[in-house]
């Protein structure tokens, strides 16, 4: 179905190739995966099956890439709409019409669709993705996670027989990640659609696929068996790492393959308990942030519902729930984006709705979903030197920040040229540089991968060992398990648990890492801690 015949790209004004002498055939019928480090060239990958790259992007593509026979090279994207249906890391970048239902039937409208299949698409789709009851809603009044179920069932109507995904879960909470990846299995099993997705989020995603295809940071490419690729694969999940340190064989993808290869680790831990949370706790004991019965509408819509919290110096706390649980929302009133409906909210005893530009910053950094709100410069170098100045920093300070996240960036690339972790990268980092009293993350892992992740959290627990309060609002339940030294649970605009992480996150079937859900009961996170422990 797709055929990459020694495809090798190099983007304009780089001399080292994005992919490198890529030879790869996949089937119909099959999902396939691409994974690899943060900038790997995941994307590129993607954008070539569909002709984005090289049509929109320049570069020079070498070998050839087929598509049910046609050459992208010479089939403009345009040409290939109707074989090849594309969803990139911005779901929203494609929405053209004001609601659901419309966005829906709009690409069937320009390809000529009579009504009543037209209608009967928009039904199937709806009821794939699970959002029947957002047929009405305004594109631009959906969550994240609603978006991004709203953008697949876009191009599904169209029917494509390729459909090319990037990050389709990263935005999701695990229940609709779950309820997508079926939908997903269930187009390839039943309908033999072939489905080519980039992730970060593997412990979700690789037990579903048939092959992956692991691209190095040297644009190399290797396919094959998901079990042999991953065995040395350059990123890897909890369940992979877990299976590699116990060694055992076969090597487990899902929790349901590792709990039944863990007996025996579960044994040996249960002589042993758990750690403490290793996180500095700072000299001061102050509240940075107090809400007493905040509550927020949209319209006649309440999002936010009498929430009393306290936020205090040097916790780290992690914002879960839902997608539309209301945390984006509640991260916005305390950056002082929105004022609130009803109660009271202070940030270092000041109201952050109140406050002028320059006072907000001293006091909040908050970056949102979209990074890209935040950088505006024409390169990476000059944003950096842009944010130095106006925070009156020491020169080279963001870029400092930048490497401490384990990002490499091209001081020369315009961001909007970045793969989308590392303009997030970017984004974290002119905002922690200048150290605010509290710092708001909206979705911080999406597009990294589990070693910039967990620079990411050496940087944030250094921060809170400073002094500086954390909020992160979040999906990622193994960066909750890694950093975060409180968990709040959201629902329908409600705090529904609130206590230390480990105990939130445990009790869970639904916000539990994948160590955990492996050695349970133990309360185990992270596979560090299950190493230190067999260490000791």
């Amino acid at each position: 179905m797709i055929r990459f015949d020694h495809v090798t790209f190099t983007y304009p004004d780089t001399s080292r190739p994005a992919l490198a002498d890529v030879d790869v055939t996949i089937p119909e019928g099959e999902l396939w995966l691409v994974i690899g480090r943060t900038g790997a060239g995941k994307s590129t990958l993607l954008r070539s099956i569909n002709g984005l790259v090289p049509h929109f992007s320049g570069g020079t593509l070498r070998g050839q890439v087929l598509v049910d026979g046609r050459s992208t090279a010479t089939a403009p994207p345009r040409e290939l709409a109707d074989l090849v249906g594309v969803v990139g890391q911005d779901p929203t970048s494609g929405f053209v019409a004001d609601t659901v239902e419309d966005e829906l039937a709009y690409a069937m409208e320009n390809l000529g669709v009579a009504h009543n299949v037209m209608r009967r698409r928009v039904e199937d789709a709806l009821d794939l993705l699970s959002i029947a009851d957002l047929r009405h809603r305004a594109l631009g009044t959906l969550s994240s996670g609603q978006a991004q179920r709203v953008a697949i069932a876009s191009v599904l109507t169209a029917a494509p027989r390729v459909l090319v995904l990037d990050e389709p879960t990263s935005a999701l909470d695990p229940g609709a990640a779950e309820e997508v990846l079926a939908a997903l299995t269930r187009l390839v099993h039943d309908l033999g659609l072939t489905i080519v997705a980039a992730e970060h989020r593997l412990e979700r995603v690789v037990q579903y696929a048939d092959r992956v295809i692991a691209i190095d940071e040297d644009g190399a490419v290797r396919a094959g068996d998901p079990r042999s690729i991953m065995t040395d694969a350059p990123v890897a999940p909890p369940v992979v790492e877990l299976g590699v340190l116990a060694g055992w064989r076969p090597l487990p993808l899902s929790v349901r393959d590792a709990r039944r290869a863990a007996g025996a680790l579960r044994e040996r831990l249960a002589r042993t308990t758990p750690p403490a949370p290793t996180h500095i706790q700072p000299v001061a004991n102050r509240a940075v942030v107090t809400t007493h019965r905040l509550s927020a509408r949209y319209g006649s819509n309440v999002v936010l519902r009498d929430i009393t919290l306290q936020l205090d110096a040097g916790e780290i706390v992690a914002l879960m729930g839902r997608n539309g649980a209301g945390k984006s929302t509640l991260l916005n009133h305390l950056g002082g984006l929105l004022r609130p409906a009803a109660g009271e909210l202070t940030v270092n005893d000041l109201r952050p709705y109140t406050l002028n530009p320059q006072q907000l910053v001293r006091n909040v950094g908050l970056v949102p979903p979209d990074p890209s709100a935040l950088l505006y410069e024409q390169t990476v170098h000059a944003e950096a030197v842009t944010a130095d100045r106006e925070h009156h920093l020491d020169p080279g300070t963001t870029l400092a920040t930048v490497d401490a996240l384990g990002i490499d960036l091209d001081p020369d690339r315009h961001p909007r040229d970045l793969s989308e972790g590392q303009r997030l990268a970017l984004a974290i980092a002119v905002v922690v540089a200048p150290a605010p009293e509290l710092v708001l993350l909206d979705e911080p892992t999406r597009g990294l991968d589990y070693d910039a992740k967990r620079h990411l959290t050496v940087v944030l627990r250094a921060l809170a060992a400073r002094g500086h309060a954390i909020m992160l609002a979040t999906h990622d339940v193994e960066l909750v398990a890694a950093v975060a030294t409180r968990a709040i649970v959201l629902a329908d605009g409600d705090i529904v648990s609130d206590g230390p992480a480990r105990d939130v996150v445990c009790h869970s079937p639904v916000f539990a890492p994948q160590t955990a859900k492996i050695l349970a009961p133990g309360q185990w996170l992270t596979v560090a801690e299950v190493e230190a422990a067999l260490i000791a």
